[in-house]
């Protein structure tokens, strides 16, 4: 398929789509574009786990080496761990597999299309495209696709043929410059991953407070605090460093010191501390509240 060819209503022909990396992702895309009326003709799968799962939901397609993959398939996804993305692309473009004129779209946050170079420099077309989305292997994976954001970078050229597989996916396209993919990737890894980590943490602290189910009385503060930060940001902020409760928090870090790791420790005051500059920031916390704060936080780890 050459850019030229690509439909002036931007939604392309059915492709043959291939699966280099049969793994949570890679499947949800891949019954996301079958949904959308294109064909999973093939796909490789390294651990037990991603053969059943490529044998299951895809049961029309081969399953073959990766090289093999690119051959039977118009459109190959690449969705092989971030680390495994630069070797896996060396080792396409240096052992003959065919790229020429095949999209290739990798679903890594990190990499825009700079890490596909040696295949682009063989003629392949490359598309990031990467979906906003956690995934956990079950069935409703795909269905999380729907109204889900992509982080899309793309040539000039190529862009309506993401955004089109993007929109037929279920998604959103949001275009992301090469040079920015770091720092997205950062900040939605950060906000996911970390958020997971905090709750959890709660979680542990409630149940040693004895609190016996520490999940359901932190849901309701939890979706109210969520909804607060995505529809307010720092205007949202709300609690002892926000209203300036040195007392409180001291009582807070004495209170952990005691109770769990130096790490979790060093991370509340962290938080706190970074608290309480966007809060006096955004003009919530006084500054001589905010002395007082650092103050307290200022001789921890």
């Amino acid at each position: 398929m050459n850019p030229e060819s690509i439909p002036a209503d931007r939604h392309p022909a059915r492709l043959a789509v291939g699966i280099v990396g049969a793994g949570r992702a890679g499947t949800a895309l891949g019954v996301a574009l079958a949904r959308a009326g294109h064909q999973v003709v093939a796909a490789s799968a390294v651990s037990d786990a991603s053969l059943r799962r490529a044998r299951a939901n895809f049961p029309a397609a081969v399953i073959t080496e990766p090289g093999q993959v690119l051959r039977r398939a118009d459109l190959a996804l690449l969705t092989v761990p971030d680390d495994a993305l630069p070797g896996l692309v060396a080792g396409l473009a240096t052992t003959g597999a065919p790229l020429e004129g095949r999209m290739l779209a990798h679903a890594s946050g990190r990499y825009g299309v700079s890490v596909l170079e040696p295949a682009a420099r063989q003629g392949a077309l490359p598309l990031a495209l990467h979906p906003v989305m956690t995934f956990t292997g079950r069935a409703d994976d795909v269905d999380r696709l729907r109204g889900t954001s992509f982080g899309v970078t793309a040539p000039e050229v190529l862009r309506p043929a993401a955004e089109a597989l993007v929109i037929e996916m279920g998604g959103e396209p949001v275009f992301i410059a090469e040079e920015h993919r770091d720092l997205y990737h950062a900040a939605i890894a950060g906000a996911a991953n970390h958020l997971i980590t905090l709750v959890a943490q709660a979680m542990d602290l409630l149940a040693a407070a004895g609190v016996a189910e520490p999940a359901r009385l932190l849901a309701p503060l939890l979706s109210a605090s969520l909804d607060n930060a995505l529809r307010f940001g720092d205007a949202g902020l709300t609690g002892p460093v926000a209203r300036g409760d040195a007392a409180t928090v001291a009582a807070h870090v004495a209170a952990l010191e005691e109770s769990t790791s130096a790490p979790a420790v060093a991370a509340y005051v962290a938080m706190a501390r970074l608290t309480a500059d966007r809060a006096l920031a955004a003009g919530i916390l006084r500054p001589a509240d905010a002395e007082r704060l650092l103050d307290v936080l200022g001789g921890r780890p």
